[in-house]
């Protein structure tokens, strides 16, 4: 079922046949100190298990639950914080856009911009994206079926864009639950498309928290060891140092012990099925 071509993020080869790719992060930058701090440990992780990765953080969650839950610093901050980030410590860098107006300054700091799941079938947004010639991470909305998201990536790649990843991230299954299908992967890539795990907010449990939304963090991993036997190139994960205390999606968030035992737990899987 590897019918998928490759696609190059951040400078490497994603896909069938290539090395893990990992995508992680706090949700959200809380501050320029904590972000800073976030970045390095996930450098920290990713090189000492010998994997590429893009440092992911938001400038702005758009789409929270309660109108009255922390959104993040702003572009303008996020800008200047994340490039700051970008620069010392060392990392790719992906976040999200919500707007056309948010497409053109991102892309001179993002190495892969992200559509969120919310939007993935926003025409112009996702043009708008693929025609900055930087990597696209599509996220599969809850409410698109893994055969219906090639329709939103063929508009990337009609724009010019081969290199865009498809996320998975669960189905609306149900009032304040989300399922992953794994057959998900196998079917993106029999559609000629290179998948992704979003293995923490696919633990969601979507506003189930009395204004908020919450998450079963304990099963992150086990979802990342199916999606890896399922075939997925790439993993997302959101970590935290102390995810408790995060001031988003904290219940669906790792540690930073559980995030490096969830990769190795993941290489292991994908070894055994001879994949790199």
């Amino acid at each position: 079922m590897n019918t998928a071509p490759r696609i190059t993020l951040c400078g490497t080869e994603v896909g069938p046949g290539a090395p893990l790719f990992v995508l992680a992060g706090p949700d959200i930058v809380e501050s320029e100190d904590s972000a800073l701090r976030h970045a390095r440990r996930v450098k920290d992780v990713c090189d000492r298990l010998g994997l590429r990765f893009a440092f992911k953080c938001s400038w702005d969650k758009a789409n929270r639950t309660s109108g009255k839950s922390f959104r993040g610093p702003g572009m303008k901050e996020g800008l200047r914080i994340l490039a700051r980030v970008k620069r010392e410590v060392g990392v790719h860098l992906v976040t999200d856009v919500h707007d056309m107006s948010h497409v053109e300054p991102w892309a001179e700091v993002a190495d892969i911009i992200q559509v969120p799941a919310f939007l993935c079938r926003q025409t112009d947004l996702v043009e708008a994206v693929a025609r900055t010639g930087r990597g696209v991470n599509l996220k599969k909305g809850q409410f698109v079926s893994p055969r219906d998201i090639v329709h939103s990536a063929r508009k990337a790649f009609e724009a010019g864009n081969r290199n865009v990843l498809v996320t998975e991230r669960g189905a609306s299954f149900g009032y304040n639950n989300l399922v992953v299908d794994m057959r998900s992967f196998p079917l993106m890539r029999e559609a000629g498309l290179v998948t992704c795990m979003d293995a923490t907010h696919s633990v969601q449990l979507p506003s189930a928290g009395d204004g908020a939304t919450a998450g079963e963090r304990k099963f992150v991993p086990v979802l990342a060891r199916a999606a890896a036997a399922a075939g997925a190139d790439a993993l997302f994960a959101e970590v935290h140092e102390d995810p408790d205390k995060a001031l988003c999606d904290g219940p669906c968030s790792l540690t930073f012990e559980t995030f490096e035992q969830t990769l190795k737990d993941v290489v292991g899987i994908r070894q055994v099925l001879g994949q790199p």
